[in-house]
């Protein structure tokens, strides 16, 4: 008998995956064999665990679920990442391209969309919703946002991405690096690089301008 496909749940909501939690599980080839509230004890899980899909909301505090999603994949390229969330801006759908997701769902989607993007995640098989769908193409270098969809924000690295990002959250420098695992000399030249490359040198506008682009919220 084919084992059921492993699933890794991580969201900082328990109401909402304890209750998809359930859902997953009343399906016979499911089964959900752990459950994270942030991206840093995903990892550790993932490393444990080695799920064939791992399902992780896009919208926590702590650690970027990017950066965590591109570290999964590192340790087990075999393990498939689907993104949930309740947005579908550009920079989130280029960040989850990049992070190597099999899937992008939207949260208004009906469960039993989500429960056939991991059967096909299992499988390698991607999965978008059609709100992110109609922003992508797939072509001979792969998948990647629509032309014309890019903002300035493409410019920047994900390492600079994720220094806008938690600065964004009202983050100083000196919890950045310890957020990131790495020097306050490092985050500083990131947030040197990143404010040249948009031409925006306050603090307040950096944060304005992660807020449009979705990469922070209001």
């Amino acid at each position: 008998m084919t084992p059921p496909i492993s699933i890794l749940m991580v969201d900082d909501h328990a109401l909402l995956r304890e209750t998809l939690r359930d859902r997953l599980d009343a399906e016979a080839d499911l089964s959900v064999v752990g459950m994270a509230g942030n991206a840093d004890d995903a990892i550790g899980l993932a490393e444990q665990l080695h799920p064939d899909v791992v399902l992780m909301d896009i919208d926590m505090p702590g650690k970027s679920c990017f950066a965590a999603a591109r570290t999964i994949r590192t340790v087990d390229p075999d393990t498939s990442v689907i993104f949930l969330s309740a947005f579908f801006h550009d920079r989130y759908i280029e960040s989850a391209l990049q992070a190597g997701a099999t899937g992008y769902i939207t949260k208004d989607e009906p469960p039993d969309r989500i429960l056939e993007a991991v059967r096909r995640a299992a499988r390698q098989m991607a999965y978008f919703s059609p709100k992110v769908q109609s922003r992508i193409v797939v072509d001979t270098s792969g998948v990647h946002l629509a032309e014309g969809s890019q903002s300035r924000a493409s410019l920047l690295t994900q390492r600079e991405l994720e220094v806008l990002r938690y600065l964004a959250a009202g983050l100083s420098k000196k919890e950045v690096a310890a957020t990131m695992d790495v020097s306050v000399k490092t985050v500083s030249r990131h947030t040197e690089n990143l404010m040249d490359k948009l031409d925006i040198h306050d603090r307040v506008e950096l944060a304005r301008f992660a807020i449009r682009e979705g990469l922070a919220e209001a």
